[in-house]
Order: structure tokens, then sequence, then C-alpha cells
């Protein structure tokens, strides 16, 4: 009886700690690009990637993202890119919130270059026109198979791969269409990034949560990949294609985070990539 009690008790201690990483602020990771062809006379620019802010009770109510952005937009990014993901309806969810309820903190990202979305699988899940239409509504641009050029960016938006949505020939036509400059790709799964058959200056993603739950020795019970943990987290370089896979913000499935904290990335993208 008195092991099953200490046992209990271990449990319940590992579930909290897990809830308490899961629901901690998100550590901000910092890295460089440099761009041999940089424009002459363009400053560097700050591009701020988050991801999977999966809005859900009761580890991320709008409250808490609202909370996170405000801290977010200190950073002052000239661009906000967002890989997805913006909602949850995992079943052990204690509130499903709306499109609306979803969307509203990110309303308040500010950045002077603007915000661009591209959906991830839980957004093609939930309602895709709603929040859609509720990015729009508040002025941030989603992109899917498509691109749009910012400042000296081309900013291509690759659809979701996971629930098969992706286009990557497509959007690498749409980026040609709009002449030069500075290529990005913004996906939600790294996994397009084989079909990605000429480097681009980065590729930014998420879906993976760096695995959310990681335990020593045995590693992630998954990275919901096809090619196992070559994407799986971080700055990553694969042949020529520079590569950066966020943690997420939220969690999916359960509300719980082992050795992954959440995460965002401020990367600096310019001629010598100074900070």
């Amino acid at each position: 009886m008195r092991w099953t009690a200490l046992l209990a008790l271990l449990g319940v201690g590992l579930l909290a700690r897990g809830y308490w990483n899961a629901t901690r602020d998100p550590v901000i990771r910092t890295a460089t690009v440099a761009v041999a062809d940089w424009p002459a006379g363009q400053a560097p620019l700050k591009l701020l990637l988050l991801s999977d802010s999966h809005v859900a009770g009761p580890d991320m109510p709008p409250e808490r993202l609202a909370r996170i952005v405000a801290r977010l937009n200190r950073l002052k990014p000239d661009l906000v890119l967002i890989a997805g993901d913006l909602v949850s309806e995992k079943r052990s969810a204690t509130h499903i919130y709306t499109a609306a309820e979803a969307v509203a903190p990110l309303g308040g990202l500010r950045a002077p270059l603007g915000v661009v979305v591209a959906p991830g699988n839980h957004d093609h899940w939930f309602k895709p026109d709603a929040l859609r239409g509720e990015l729009e509504t508040r002025g941030l641009r989603v992109l899917q198979n498509a691109a749009v050029k910012l400042g000296p960016l081309i900013v291509g938006g690759v659809d979701d791969d996971y629930s098969g949505h992706d286009d990557v020939p497509a959007t690498l036509a749409a980026m040609d269409r709009l002449g030069p400059g500075v290529p990005l790709l913004l996906t939600h799964s790294p996994d397009i990034v084989p079909a990605v058959k000429r480097p681009v200056a980065a590729i930014f993603a998420g879906h993976t949560h760096c695995g959310q739950i990681r335990f020593p020795f045995i590693g992630a019970l998954t990275y919901v990949s096809r090619y196992g943990d070559r994407f799986a987290c971080g700055d990553i370089s694969d042949g020529a294609q520079r590569i950066f896979v966020g943690a997420g913000l939220g969690t999916s499935l359960l509300p719980l985070r082992f050795n992954t904290p959440p995460d965002a990335w401020l990367v600096t993208i310019g001629p010598d990539a100074e900070p």
C-alpha cells in the first residue's frame, strides 16, 4: 500500500511538472542568416518565427497567448512568420475556443512588414475558412501555396503537407512571378524540404513540437514526420537548405512537455547578419 501511494504521488508530480513545462514562457532562440546577394543599402531584418499556438484549454487559453504576444512584440521584429496550427481540438482539452477567440490575440502582433501565416493540419481539421477570415480581418496575411513580396523579401507560403494541401512547385512559381528578391519559405511541416529543389535563404516550419515529450536515453515518442528526426528541431542545415523548426507555443494530444520547452525563433537576416 505504501509503495502504491508513493508511485501515485510520483505520477502526480511528473504530470504537474509536465504541465508546468507546457505553460512556461517560450524560450527565445536566436540565429543569423547571411545572404550573399543581399540588396545594397538594405539593413538586416529580424524575422520572428512562431508556430503551433494550439489555442485550447487548459494550457493555452487566449489570455495566455495574448501575454505571449505582448512579450514577443518587445523583440521588435520586422516580420512575423506563423507556421500554422493555431487551434487544437485535442480530446484532453477542457475548452475548445471559437476561431475568433483563437485568432484574436495574434491580431496584437506588431511588425513593419506584417504577419504572414501558413496553415497547419489542425487548422484544416478545424474550420479553415473561418480561421482564414478571422486572420485576414485582423490584417494578417494567409499564404496557401502562394507568395508575397515584403520589402527585399519574397515569402512563399506552402500549405500544410501533413493534411495533403501542399503544392511546392506552385509556391515556387508564385515566388518567381514576383521578380527578384531574397527567397524565404514558410510552411507548417518541414517534410516539404526534400521537394524544394533549389536552395532558398531559409525555410521556416513548426509541426514537430521538437518531440514535445522527450525522455532521457529514449528520446521523443514521435516527431510526426515521415523523415524521423531529420527535421526534428531547431536550426538545421540539410544540404544547401537552412531550416528553422520551432518547438511551438502550445501542445497537441496532451497538455504536457518534457525536455522541449515552448519556443520562438528570432532570426536576423542580412549581408553579414549582424544582430
